[in-house]
């Protein structure tokens, strides 16, 4: 039995789904299948309850016991790899990475180039995500470290803050308030806005300062990116709040008018999250350091 066998099957049930499991392990589906087939042939066990025509993954008792065990194989063997490199003092491997658009795509490419700088043997992984999919990956073991804005304590989660981002006002460079210093929360009384959805940590925090200040804005539009709703008030939708290094090269380009508000409560804290119950692999830990800095 191969150690990459085992790592099918957690990726299998991490995942839950063959098809998912099979292109990360760079394989079929019936290859899958057939992993699965031989590791219960092995043991003489059953690891996977069939259901006749759908491809369910649902664990027996003795697959929750074999997933477990599994884990901590490769753990085990990732530490041994992670230790001889150490010997040489060299950083490998890959860095499995979730996170939101916002961060991911505006914060986090600095930060990995400067991280393939020091140690070009490592690699990071980034899969862009909803902030609700950042804490599951997390969860399971599908990746190592999550991304996300206003991280929320969580039993089994450790959580590393990075720099805090100011919130900021966008608008269409021909708006009225475009040639503004900064603009108050109660200017924005009545006014047509583009949203985050209302399950985006940054949205809710919006609507709780609105309420706090007896501020009522037309809702226009909502999105799930930060992409779609920048493009949304470029075109004339309405105004929006979104984090300041999002729309800095918006502002440089002259897209969009960005406006700072006034009151200092308008920042919004970013963390790195990773299960407290698993040691991270050197490469992890030396990009948690990287994040934890302070933007140059």
């Amino acid at each position: 039995m191969h150690i990459e066998t085992l790592k099918v099957y957690c990726d299998l049930v991490d995942l839950e789904s063959f098809s998912l499991a099979a292109e990360r392990n760079f394989i079929t589906q019936s290859a899958v299948s057939q992993q699965i087939r031989t590791l219960e042939d092995k043991f003489k066990r059953r690891l996977l309850e069939r259901i006749r025509g759908r491809r369910e993954v649902k664990l027996t008792p003795a697959g929750e016991v074999f997933y477990r065990e599994s884990k901590h194989v490769l753990e085990a063997y990732e530490h041994l790899h992670e230790s001889l490199r150490g010997v040489v003092g060299k950083i490998g491997g890959t860095v499995k990475v979730a996170t939101v658009y916002s961060v991911g795509l505006h914060e986090l490419p600095a930060k990995v180039r400067e991280f393939m700088t020091k140690f070009p043997a490592a690699k990071i992984d980034l899969e862009y995500v909803r902030s609700t999919r950042v804490v599951r990956d997390v969860l399971n073991g599908s990746v190592e470290l999550g991304i996300l804005a206003l991280p929320e304590p969580k039993r089994g989660l450790t959580i590393t803050h990075m720099p805090d981002n100011r919130l900021v006002l966008i608008a269409p460079p021909d708006h009225k308030y475009a040639s503004r210093s900064k603009v108050k929360v109660t200017d924005l009384d009545g006014q047509d806005f583009v949203h985050f959805e209302r399950d985006v940590p940054t949205r809710k925090a919006m609507d709780k300062i609105f309420k706090a200040n007896n501020v009522e804005v037309k809702k226009i539009a909502e999105f799930d990116n930060i992409e779609t709703i920048k493009r949304a008030v470029e075109v004339g939708f309405g105004l929006a709040i979104v984090p300041e290094p999002a729309v800095a090269e918006a502002k440089k380009a002259g897209t969009l008018a960005v406006i700072p508000l006034a009151e200092k409560y308008w920042v919004r804290s970013v963390g790195v999250i990773h299960r407290s119950d698993h040691s991270l692999s050197l490469a992890a830990k030396k990009f948690l350091q990287l994040l934890e800095s302070p933007h140059r």
